[in-house]
């Protein structure tokens, strides 16, 4: 007969973990909350289980790989992309979805607080995808949940998902990522987006720039950071200089909904444009991406340039959100 262990010794001893024959599967059970917690031989597990969701996707389109699992899709701040994303992702993989993107109408709104929220839906779901205006809600939530949480952007914080489909794009448009120069251009200040690809490209060997007005600098504390494990890193306040050598240009619009004083985004939001003349300039091996949504920074004329990554780099991020859920349940 199996020995009982109480759910508080279990989640003492193993952290979302339960006892069964998935103990060694990489990521059951475990929390995606940041970069940081990833290793170059992760990132291969990740994208390799990513090009197999895509192959299936290609075949049969969905199937059961999650069924009778259910996704809490949690978001306090207004997403269309990354929602739909994880929505989709695990509806194809046979799951079933509780979607909260009105929060506004939800117990939140009558002052419910945040550990309450995620220990009341982890009774109704496998899993709980969160995004949340305030840096650190992911692990606040991590820390009160019994199942896994992931990270779906928290403030001006990190998010996670979006760099591990980000850098998948790049391996699938390039072919590496060593040796590469990577040009980050727009809002450097508050994008979560480039926090957290800028560490996940901490892990390889690449160059870079940083493109942005004084007020919407990289933050020093991680340009520090990045310094501290070795990488090569420019800060310009002008595109000119550096689109020759770049092999990823890395655009990112100035967000209106981050600035205490409008007229600070007044003055800086339509500094950088990115047009086909721009890239004339520009490798012809090369890409161009952007997290979206855009709101002029890159013109639509240039989406008919094969270089224009960022619609297919929207469809990697299915295939990498399916195969996290697969993963952090225990069927990848």
């Amino acid at each position: 007969m199996a020995t009982f262990v109480p759910p508080n010794v279990r989640r003492v001893l193993s952290p979302h973990l339960p006892l069964g024959d998935h103990r060694e599967a990489p990521f059951y059970g475990r929390d995606i909350l940041s970069v940081s917690q990833f290793s170059r031989n992760d990132l291969e597990y990740i994208f390799g289980v990513a090009k197999e969701m895509r192959a299936m996707v290609e075949r049969v389109g969905t199937f059961d790989l999650l069924k009778g699992k259910i996704l809490a899709n949690l978001f306090y701040e207004p997403s269309t992309r990354t929602s739909s994303s994880f929505l989709s992702a695990m509806e194809r993989l046979g799951g079933s979805v509780i979607p909260i993107n009105e929060v506004t109408y939800s117990s939140v709104a009558k002052g419910e607080s945040l550990p309450d929220t995620i220990r009341t839906l982890e009774c109704y779901a496998d899993v709980i995808v969160l995004r949340h205006p305030e840096v650190g809600s992911s692990a606040l939530a991590a820390k009160y949940a019994r199942k896994p949480i992931i990270n779906a952007g928290d403030g001006t914080g990190e998010h996670p998902t979006q760099a591990l489909l980000d850098l998948f794009t790049i391996l699938e448009e390039l072919g590496r990522v060593d040796g590469l120069t990577v040009t980050m251009l727009g809002d450097l200040k508050y994008g979560r987006t480039v926090h957290s690809l800028s560490r996940l490209l901490s892990l390889f060997v690449v160059r870079l720039n940083y493109v942005s007005p004084e007020i919407l600098r990289m933050p020093p504390a991680l340009v520090e950071e990045l310094a501290g494990k070795g990488v090569s890193q420019k800060e310009f306040i002008s595109l000119e200089p550096v689109l020759a050598e770049t092999d990823v240009l890395y655009v990112t619009r100035v967000q209106k909904e981050r600035f205490e004083n409008l007229e600070d985004y007044e003055k800086v939001k339509g500094v950088f444009v990115i047009t086909p003349e721009t890239l004339e300039k520009a490798k012809d091996e090369m890409v161009v991406m952007h997290p979206l949504p855009r709101v002029g920074e890159i013109s639509m004329e240039v989406d008919e340039d094969p270089r224009a990554a960022y619609f297919r780099q929207m469809e990697c991020g299915l295939y990498v959100r399916m195969a996290l859920l697969a993963m952090v349940l225990g069927k990848a």
